[in-house]
């Protein structure tokens, strides 16, 4: 008998593991996704050990050289090399992991405040609900391309600075999702049945609230990472996120935009890895939103029920 239950909730997960395995491979979309977000991964763990050329080392012998496929191209540099004679290829692999730092850490820190302000205020209401409401609205009034300009121009660039910059800035519409699942799940019989038999208010929100909110909050962030790769991209463009040496995609595109008519793969190629990666984010986060929401009931087929 001990073991009867410990057994039934394996059987359970193993289940759940099944289908969630079975949907995704019968999504096109969703294992697209799957298969372009592990590879980014890989790449940004993994870049120093794959990058055939130093991604900062300059050569003006070999500045401007075409893609290896193309007239004067080299296989030594199969993407081309950009106006300093630096690899294009190196610099993609080394900005991947850039991109995916600032990409998923300031979506983790902008999660997190969020979700615990929204649990807050949806749960307590009152005046603890307005004053942490009319904050996200004055929040909301301020542009947050403002907010980022105002912030970067105190501080210097740098990974960490655009991380809580960005995560900063992106908070509120984490608060107003995660207090509006709150404001209808406290209201269910199961909720107020825990708080008639005492509960403290900390146990209901870990144990009832917390884990109903959880996919709405993960379907949120996986498809804000996606926004955030290309603000921090959009930054760099401008000059005001990641400074050289370090590498982002962004500068990337900077760098080749004076040379388009002439050498068009230094900006083509930092902008189809920016592409392909939000692409392949956003086709995950889709095939999460379709699994995970409880309005839209999916069977082993891919089907609604």
């Amino acid at each position: 008998m001990p073991l009867t239950r410990p057994v039934a909730l394996n059987r359970s997960f193993s289940g759940k593991v099944k289908r969630w395995t079975n949907l995704l491979f019968q999504s096109k979309t969703g294992t697209a996704g799957l298969l372009i977000v592990i590879s980014v991964v890989f790449i940004a763990i993994f870049a120093d050990l794959i990058v055939p050329h130093p991604p900062a080392e300059n050569n003006l012998t070999n500045m401007l050289k075409p893609p290896a496929w193309l007239e004067g191209g080299s296989w030594e540099f199969i993407l081309g090399t950009d106006n300093l004679g630096r690899d294009i290829l190196s610099r993609i692999l080394i900005g991947t992991r850039v991109s995916l730092l600032v990409g998923v850490f300031s979506v983790v820190l902008a999660g997190v405040i969020g979700l615990i302000v929204g649990i807050i205020a949806g749960f307590y209401g009152g005046w603890i609900d307005s004053v942490l409401m009319r904050f996200v609205d004055s929040f909301l009034a301020i542009p947050s391309i403002l907010f980022i300009l105002v912030f970067l121009a105190v501080f210097e660039p740098s990974i960490m600075v655009l991380i809580i910059v960005i995560g900063l800035t992106n908070w509120v519409t984490y608060a107003r999702v995660v207090r509006g699942e709150v404001l209808s799940i406290k209201e269910r019989e199961y909720v107020k049945a825990s708080r008639s038999i005492g509960s403290k208010n900390i146990k209901i929100m870990k144990q009832h609230i917390l884990p109903n909110i959880l996919s709405s909050f993960i379907v949120i962030s996986a498809l804000s990472v996606a926004t955030t790769i290309i603000l921090e991209a959009s930054l760099s463009f401008l000059g005001l996120g990641i400074q050289p040496p370090d590498v982002s995609w962004g500068a990337m595109l900077t760098d080749g935009r004076n040379y388009l008519a002439t050498n068009w793969w230094i900006a083509t190629f930092p902008g189809i890895a920016i592409v392909i990666t939000v692409l392949g984010i956003i086709f995950l986060g889709d095939w999460l939103r379709d699994v995970l929401d409880p309005k839209t009931q999916v069977n082993a087929k891919g089907g609604p029920k």
